[in-house]
């Protein structure tokens, strides 16, 4: 037991604990005690204690911090609502002319818009793959709102994206060159990785480039895989094969990789995956709204492949809400697979926690148990939209809202306090973000 010689820096206490442990019965009451950024313990209901600061989490759910296992922040931020309506490929060519015209002041609103969002979300860690091809920018907002992310720099050199071939090649050719200036990345909050955009954008020749450098660098890859009926028409065309099957044949593959969507998978494919130990992010809102198919959850279970919930960019969700994507998951899962029992809600939230942090290669993250990093989510269950919250994970996952999250902590640091992102002037950002938008749009389409 701690004494007032030897606070806690934080506990939050009177609310109902969902750890997301493995194995653990289920929601229990209790006390989250935090020192030194990681979780200290879990204290009984009624267990003395002594602490610097006190959160009441009374009517409330105590949540590991949501983790985002694919998104894109600043680009995507720009692009929201601006063309609905449209197929995948129309799409990101309208999507390219704006990003063409991206400079970093714009960049940087745009991530500070997108990180505020997150925040008072409950996301605590995002995996964003970059196709601004301007690291910096985030890297800066993310010193201004400290959530945790790893940023991956993007790589294309083909279809739409042709027009950044000789910054790809040239980042690839000298990646410390390319890095300079990103001195606060590949550490411990805000980590590196390497973002080839997708089959259909980056050559053969690239795709070699990119595996031999993450392999001497140890660095982790994130890249788009198997989304939707014209990148499958594509692979067929062009190599033959799936985009899977293609990228296994060329050496590709393995246990450092993130592939986002795998929406439109074999299961050969599957096979594959599991074999190499590729990681998968589900994006299920944004493959229905762009229809690029639903992926085969029980088959990719069954294989053993590592499968965590993420939001995609708010270019084709329009939020960065991991509420909506666990409830549009489950809701859509049942439906495939015409059946009720599959996808429970502790699976949901184990996908939008302890999973997706697995799968963007955090596994440190994502539960709520001592040791643990201090990285939580509260989120009040007392509104009339979840009464009378019988099951808690069951609120969270069908009834509970973003707005519902009142506090948001990072390493044991308070990041959103009372619904507010701490230090932050929240209505300035959104009016120089809003301002920089329209200026991008106006000189662009």
């Amino acid at each position: 037991m701690n004494t007032a010689d030897d606070p806690f820096d934080l506990a939050v206490t009177g609310g109902t604990v969902v750890s997301c442990v493995d194995g653990d019965t289920g929601p229990r009451p209790g006390t989250v005690a935090i020192r030194d950024g990681v979780v200290a313990a879990v204290l009984d209901p009624g267990a003395p204690f002594a602490a610097i600061r006190t959160i009441d989490a009374a009517g409330s759910a105590v949540v590991p911090g949501f983790v985002d296992c694919h998104t894109h922040i600043a680009s995507n931020m720009l692009l929201r609502g601006l063309l609905e309506d449209v197929e995948l490929f129309e799409w990101l060519s309208t999507m390219w002319r704006l990003k063409q015209n991206f400079d970093h002041e714009t960049l940087y609103w745009a991530s500070m818009c997108g990180l505020v969002e997150m925040a008072k979300t409950g996301i605590t860690c995002f995996n964003e793959h970059f196709d601004a091809y301007a690291v910096t920018p985030q890297v800066r907002a993310l010193g201004d709102i400290g959530l945790k992310a790893t940023l991956g720099y993007g790589f294309a050199d083909g279809g739409v994206y042709a027009d950044v071939a000789a910054w790809s090649w040239a980042a690839l050719d000298d990646f410390d060159a390319a890095t300079t200036g990103s001195s606060d990345i590949d550490g411990d909050r805000v980590r590196l990785a390497l973002s080839p955009h997708a089959p259909y954008s980056c050559s053969e020749p690239m795709w070699r480039a990119v595996r031999v450098l993450a392999d001497e660098r140890r660095l982790p890859i994130h890249t788009h895989m198997a989304e939707g009926a014209n990148e499958a028409a594509f692979m067929a065309e062009t190599y033959g094969r799936t985009t899977v099957q293609w990228l296994h044949d060329i050496g590709f593959l393995g246990p450092d990789v993130t592939a986002a969507h795998c929406s439109m998978l074999t299961t050969h494919d599957i096979a594959l995956l599991a074999e190499h130990e590729v990681k998968v992010a589900h994006c299920p809102v944004c493959n229905a709204k762009l229809v690029s198919g639903t992926m085969d959850l029980r088959g990719l279970w069954e294989a053993g492949v590592t499968v965590g919930l993420a939001t995609d960019g708010p270019a084709s969700h329009n939020s960065l809400d991991t509420f909506q994507e666990m409830k549009y998951a489950a809701i859509t899962h049942k439906q495939n697979t015409c059946d009720p029992t599959f996808l429970t809600t502790r699976q949901v939230l184990t996908m939008a926690t302890r999973d997706a942090a697995a799968a963007m290669h955090r596994p440190e993250l994502g539960t709520i148990a001592p040791g643990a990093p201090a990285d939580i989510a509260i989120v009040d269950v007392s509104g009339a939209h979840v009464a009378p919250n019988y099951d808690v994970e069951a609120t969270l996952v069908y009834g509970s809202r973003a707005g519902d999250v009142t506090h948001t902590i990072v390493d044991g640091r308070l990041v959103v306090d009372a619904g507010e992102v701490v230090g932050i002037d929240e209505e300035r950002v959104v009016a120089e973000f809003t301002r920089h938008a329209l200026a991008l749009r106006d000189r662009s389409i």
